[in-house]
């Protein structure tokens, strides 16, 4: 497993200048969210010019490309030809795995499965994983929906974030049932009432999930998925979950 972290960590900066960040914090790989909200890559953008998303996410500031986290707005044809393209992406950067939300609550299941099963057949022709993230308000807050889900899509699997089964309704399950599905994992430190404490004060035990993930032989990324808040010194939070996450592995 090795150490790595979100373009999110710095979403008020561009793609260039959150990795000169993340240099300066001595992380060595870096997971690129292509977020439509974001400053850094949209997906219609890579959709729009491919080769120039190429150069750009091709090694930024030396870091290695370990995922892509991809938040698409577009709804319809526009929307699977902007991950058709993100896919691409990920092909053309050496990337195996991408991230993609689950749907929103109240979405019909077989309508959820059969967009997923089309997102993982068009990631698969490029060589790519989907990974369903974890998240509050979504199908896969749900641990027992997310085993359901990649049951029924044949190749999904999940970019696990604990925090999300820690704080929420479904706080203070244990996630042992869907640890076989893990392609990625979000990280950062959450409490049963704060999706985002300080490193340290909370209840996210990292050396006890790397000996779950290492049970599985997962071999890839843990990725430190932790925007900016108020009143705390984000480059030391940065850099203190980097130290803790190298000495649990």
């Amino acid at each position: 497993m090795i150490v790595s972290a979100s373009t999110r960590c710095f979403e008020d900066l561009s793609l260039e200048d959150a990795c000169a960040r993340l240099l300066d914090l001595e992380y060595s790989s870096v997971e690129i969210t292509l977020n439509e909200d974001s400053t850094q890559v949209k997906p219609s953008e890579v959709a729009a010019d491919l080769e120039s998303a190429i150069a750009r996410c091709h090694n930024p500031m030396r870091l290695n490309v370990t995922a892509y986290d991809i938040n698409i707005t577009a709804e319809g044809d526009e929307y699977y030809e902007q991950f058709t393209a993100c896919v691409k992406l990920a092909k053309a950067t050496k990337v195996v795995t991408v991230t993609v939300p689950s749907a929103e609550l109240g979405t019909p299941f077989n309508e959820e499965v059969e967009r997923l099963r089309r997102l993982v057949a068009i990631a698969a022709m490029e060589g790519v994983r989907v990974g369903m993230k974890s998240q509050i308000g979504r199908l896969t807050q749900d641990i027992d929906t997310v085993a359901v889900l990649c049951d029924n899509v044949q190749g999904l699997g999940l970019t696990l974030d604990p925090s999300h089964y820690i704080v929420g309704p479904h706080q203070g399950r244990a996630i042992d049932k869907i640890i076989k599905y893990v392609f990625h994992v979000h990280l950062r430190d959450t409490s049963p009432d704060q999706l985002q404490v300080r490193v340290g004060q909370g209840e996210i035990e990292y050396t006890k999930l790397v000996h779950q993930l290492e049970k599985v032989r997962y071999s890839r990324a843990l990725s430190v998925d932790m925007p900016k808040s108020p009143e705390v010194d984000h480059m030391v939070e940065m850099r203190k979950i980097r130290l803790l996450l190298e000495s649990a592995l």
